[in-house]
């Protein structure tokens, strides 16, 4: 069976039994202690944190393998980008130097800029899985609910959550024009020179396309039929009230932000200086 890419994975979890709000509130003070810090005992933490709150989902890694293969890959390509625009970020911040070896030119690597870039590393592995496990735990009518009940608009929460529920059925897509393209006798295996493979794969890409566009054309008349946009508020069949598991959670979680952008910003700076 073909790998899902996103959306909701159906399992019975405490974190399945929050509420979306709950969810995304945590997600955001989450990411924000996150992108704000540059402590590694701070990262260090959130991700050990993390490890235990995707192990309570229920959710198995090979279930996201592609989605994380795929970042895993962009943080490679972005780790390259930040010696090769700048190789001594990381001597400026700590203000000092431990050089290991020289490539060339300004090009040489060191310990402090190793540690940089090990920070950096660190805030996408810590926020990267949060936003992966709020996708698929959180039916996306539940999240629309959940933007709409923090002050979104509700035109703007549909919006995003009709783009989360269509990621599965654009895949299944993608997967079945493929193998109808395959059986007319296009290649896309590695027997196949590459040239050819990427125009091989513009055979599946219009048609593709296509049909995405056809099913917004349904969508957006169904919305049309119901009157959609009329009324400046709407009611949510899907949101569910907070529980006292919920306000348990957000405590904590309010807690926990507290702490980390105290131990971040003890000194003046959001740097954690080990040298």
């Amino acid at each position: 069976m073909a790998v899902k890419m996103l959306g909701y994975f159906e399992r019975d979890s405490v974190i399945h039994r929050l509420s979306g709000v709950t969810k995304l509130i945590i997600f955001l003070l989450w990411s924000t202690a996150a992108m704000l810090t540059y402590d590694t005992r701070v990262l260090l933490v959130l991700f050990v944190l993390g490890l235990v709150i995707f192990k309570l989902s229920k959710v198995k890694l090979k279930e996201i393998s592609v989605v994380l293969v795929l970042i895993l890959f962009f943080l490679l390509l972005n780790n390259l980008a930040i010696y090769l625009f700048s190789p001594q970020e990381g001597v400026q911040i700590y203000n000092h130097s431990t050089e290991l070896f020289t490539i060339y030119g300004r090009y040489n690597m060191t310990v402090e800029q190793l540690f940089y870039q090990l920070n950096v590393t660190l805030k996408y592995i810590v926020v990267t899985p949060a936003a992966l496990l709020f996708i698929i735990t959180t039916q996306p009518s539940e999240f629309a609910a959940s933007l709409n009940k923090i002050g979104v608009h509700y035109k703007i929460s549909i919006a995003v959550s009709l783009a989360l529920r269509y990621i599965p059925d654009i895949q299944r897509d993608f997967r079945t024009i493929s193998q109808v393209q395959q059986a007319r006798g296009v290649d896309f295996s590695k027997n196949e020179k590459l040239l050819r493979r990427l125009k091989n794969v513009s055979s599946v890409i219009m048609p593709l396309i296509f049909s995405s566009l056809d099913r917004i054309e349904t969508i957006s008349q169904a919305m049309e039929l119901r009157s959609f946009g009329k009324h400046n508020k709407r009611t949510w069949y899907s949101a569910r009230p907070l529980t006292k598991i919920d306000w348990i959670v957000l405590v904590a979680s309010v807690i926990l932000f507290t702490l980390a952008m105290v131990v971040t910003f003890y000194d003046g700076s959001r740097f954690y200086n080990p040298f």
